[in-house]
């Protein structure tokens, strides 16, 4: 008789995240457990409990989700499980805190249905975040240009810097500091596609200079909170064409979001050795994408 499949969630915050408990058994989890307030130290010892309680041809049955508010806090977390395991007694690992991976998976390849990404210039404002560094990574490693956008050049700078630490090509990777007017509608006059993965509730983009940007293909707003993060965007639109231009809100990206992360969780079950991160992700991403495409 197969053994039941088993989530063990780590989770940052002090009350682990609902969200990601529903979405998991919605994915076929059939047994959660749920760990909150997880720090470094105690990820050894949760690990162990996953790894030696059943033998290594049932481990595939049992994976680990890191979850939480603070990307960093939930890396740091991944890379102690991942150091924990060892041959024959591995368990699955996916990390999307916040909602990272998933999300920034989801943005790119809506944008990846209106233009080609190798040879493309693209804007992204709020880049600084763990949303923005991730889909700016997508970006640059696809063969595209990418305006690393943060209201400072320094904080622009130290961003860039942390991108490229992840294995990305710096040359493809632009300062810009996107409260400087000038320099922003220059940025956006030669690019396909602007991303708002700024904080919710900031206006990144107004309406006139999202007008001026003639050369855009495809414009993204992840901002769910009014006001918009790109005004004139809805947080409903899900590729609404405006004057050639491809719009698409928070809830329109969700959609594509909510099947990569579920899809991600019930990948995690096919081996014991999986560690997704931001790019497998993307590849499942794309693979939903495929057989979307295929079945219309």
């Amino acid at each position: 008789m197969a053994k039941p499949k088993i989530l063990i969630q780590l989770d940052t915050d002090s009350h682990a995240s609902v969200f990601d408990a529903v979405v998991a058994i919605d994915a076929g989890v059939e047994k959660l457990l749920q760990y909150s307030n997880v720090k470094p130290d105690d990820v050894r010892g949760l690990v162990h409990g996953a790894m030696y309680t059943r033998g290594p041809g049932d481990l595939n049955n049992t994976a680990i989700f890191v979850g939480g508010s603070s990307v960093a806090h939930g890396e740091a977390i991944a890379a102690a499980a991942r150091d924990t395991l060892f041959d024959p007694f591995r368990v699955s690992i996916m990390l999307d805190s916040n909602g990272a991976n998933s999300t920034a998976a989801a943005a790119v390849l809506c944008a990846s249905s209106h233009m080609e990404l190798a040879g493309s210039t693209s804007v992204v404002l709020g880049a600084t975040g763990p949303v923005g560094q991730r889909v700016c990574r997508i970006l640059a490693n696809a063969g595209g240009r990418v305006y690393v956008g943060s209201r400072t050049l320094e904080r622009a700078k130290e961003t860039i810097l942390q991108i490229a630490n992840a294995n990305v090509d710096p040359e493809r990777l632009l300062m810009l500091e996107s409260e400087d007017n000038d320099a922003l509608e220059a940025a956006l006059s030669n690019s396909q596609a602007v991303f708002a993965c700024g904080a919710a509730g900031v206006r990144l983009l107004p309406t006139i200079q999202l007008i001026r940007a003639r050369s855009l293909r495809v414009a993204i707003d992840l901002n769910a909170v009014p006001p918009a993060g790109i005004e004139g965007i809805g947080v409903m639109d899900k590729g609404v064409e405006r004057s050639g231009r491809y719009d698409y809100g928070a809830l329109g990206v969700g959609g594509l979001k909510m099947k990569i992360h579920k899809a991600s969780v019930a990948s995690l079950f096919e081996t014991n050795t999986r560690f997704l991160d931001c790019d497998e992700m993307l590849t499942i991403g794309k693979d939903i994408v495929a057989r979307r495409t295929f079945a219309t």
